[in-house]
């Protein structure tokens, strides 16, 4: 016993003392497209809710293991069948300008979400509650028309806004959007378009005050240029490019500056068709583009193995990922096949399929600053001239992408990328009451029993009876093939060393970055 105590004690008289974090400093931060608005509601695009999600707080939130736990929310209570929502929210918290968060702005953001002029893409989740109330200054309940499984998740941060600053005004004509007032760990400084987004410290956030003093967000849309910009010391954190990854960051000089970090991300990437565009109204054509297509051809030569094949919605380490739907190997003959079932043949001998005097010839539209997106339009541009499609590239800048041709259906083809997460309830992308705008089921994809099973996965609160469900969603998606779905990437984020405590876990490295920091030796930014 003796021995034992005075190893004890010469832990604690030997042993380094552990060291406290130090405040201060900037993390700089590259991303290929600015944010559209910084209003959640608002925002469908993922630049604007990753600059946004550091501003406001929702009701609840995922943590590192992917778990429901409260936020805004101290604690809440779920009635024993499922319909009624009881949140008890933290006392003292304050909006960024000072005044007091209470139930009310619960409320006030609730009504604004289900009010028919508001021009939201996620209203559905909320036009699900018969009745709200304010219990009182720090309570809110919510009563469900009828159980709602996805009803915990949806009250993250869509909908709590600033009643005092809002109250009365047309949010879509507010400079709210530019100028936003949350509760979150950082606080709006400054944003100048197309060039960064500035956020500060917020000294008051009732997690405690953040480490780092200002997070910004500079806007690069080369990667190339951002990659030259890391390296010059430009910038602290980019996600790579998989030839990045693989080939242009293992010197002992990046090294030694740098840490990367790998993990199979919550998204994937597709190729979408315009579906009231007469050349890909049958399911047949669709299913003869994703034949000929060679998705291992994209993840080896785009990706460098930096991914997978898609076969759906959900990535393939997750509960609800069905292994079982039909799949489209690389087969050109079959694409043939099927096209000639649908009437698409070369009656010229120009090397084009056509009918009725029409050639089949399309554009993929896709952003710009996405090397791999491009490199695999490219892919898919060979692959299909082979069967004799021929098919354009259009690459455009982000905001306009998505305003001007996405939110306005003015679009043959895309490839894009969906940002998923642990709740499987796919109801805003793929039923069909959300095709008309601002609604995110652009490709304008129709199918009845593709919306029961929407509708009953949402009362489903049986695990086992949910993922039925959203198996047999998945078989129709597989056959149906209104996307083609192509790959699930790693996640590559690259962050310079001088940072402390970054904690990789299940849902990614960025959940913490409010307690991320920087030894004072080696802090860089005065100002940002």
């Amino acid at each position: 016993m003796r021995k034992i105590l005075l190893g004890i004690l010469l832990f604690f008289f030997l042993a380094p003392p552990l060291r406290a974090q130090d405040y201060g400093d900037a993390v700089v931060i590259g991303t290929i497209g600015d944010a559209s608005t910084l209003i959640p509601m608002l925002a469908t695009d993922a630049a604007s809710h990753e600059v946004a999600g550091l501003i406001f707080n929702g009701l609840v939130k995922y943590d590192p293991y992917l778990n429901l736990v409260g936020d805004l929310a101290q604690d809440y209570e779920i009635s024993l069948d499922g319909r009624t929502i009881t949140f008890h929210l933290r006392r003292g918290v304050k909006w960024h300008d000072g005044v007091e968060f209470t139930a009310e702005d619960v409320m006030f953001g609730f009504k604004l979400i289900t009010d028919p002029h508001t021009p939201t893409a996620y209203a559905g989740d909320f036009l699900e509650v018969d009745r709200a109330e304010v219990v009182d200054r720090y309570t809110f309940r919510v009563h469900y028309r009828r159980p709602f499984a996805p009803a915990l998740s949806s009250w993250g941060n869509l909908v709590v806004l600033p009643k005092h600053l809002l109250e009365g005004k047309d949010l879509t004509r507010t400079d709210f959007g530019r100028h936003p007032v949350g509760t979150g760990p950082f606080r709006f400084k400054e944003w100048r378009s197309q060039e960064k987004i500035v956020l500060e410290a917020n000294p008051d956030y009732f997690a405690g005050r953040p480490y780092l003093n200002w997070i910004v967000f500079r806007v690069i849309p080369d990667p190339a240029t951002m990659f030259m910009e890391l390296k010059a010391g430009g910038l602290d954190w980019m996600n790579l490019t998989p030839l990045q990854y693989a080939r242009e960051t293992n010197s002992p000089a990046f090294r030694a500056r740098f840490r990367k970090y790998k993990y199979l991300a919550f998204s994937y990437t597709y190729l979408g068709y315009n579906l009231r565009h007469p050349l890909f109204r049958d399911r047949r054509v669709r299913q003869a583009l994703s034949y000929a297509i060679d998705k291992q051809e994209i993840v080896d030569g785009v990706l460098f193995g930096l991914g997978v094949p898609a076969t759906g919605p959900y990535k393939p380490d997750t509960y609800w990922y069905n292994p079982n739907v039909r799949r489209y190997p690389y087969d050109p003959q079959k694409a043939r096949e099927l096209l000639a079932e649908a009437g698409w043949r070369d009656t010229d001998g120009d090397g084009v399929l056509d009918k009725k005097g029409r050639p089949f010839e399309f554009t993929i539209l896709t952003n710009q600053g996405n090397l791999s997106r491009l490199l695999a339009a490219q892919i898919i541009q060979r692959r299909l001239s082979q069967i004799g499609i021929r098919v354009h590239i259009r690459t455009v800048e982000w905001t306009a992408f998505i305003h001007d041709f996405i939110d306005k259906r003015r679009f043959e083809a895309v490839i894009l990328g969906w940002t998923t997460g642990p709740e499987p309830d796919l109801y805003d992308v793929w039923h069909s009451s959300k095709i008309k705008p601002p609604g995110l089921n652009f490709i304008s994809y129709a199918n009845p029993e593709v919306d029961r099973l929407l509708e009953e996965g949402r009362r489903t609160f049986d695990r086992r009876k949910r993922k039925e469900i959203y198996d047999r969603f998945q078989e129709i998606l597989a056959e149906d093939q209104p996307y083609t779905f192509l790959y699930v990437p790693m996640a590559l984020p690259c962050i310079h060393k001088r940072f402390r405590g970054i904690k990789p876990a299940p849902i990614g490295i960025s959940y913490n970055l409010e307690r991320w920091w920087v030894p004072k030796g080696a802090q860089k930014y005065l100002v940002p």
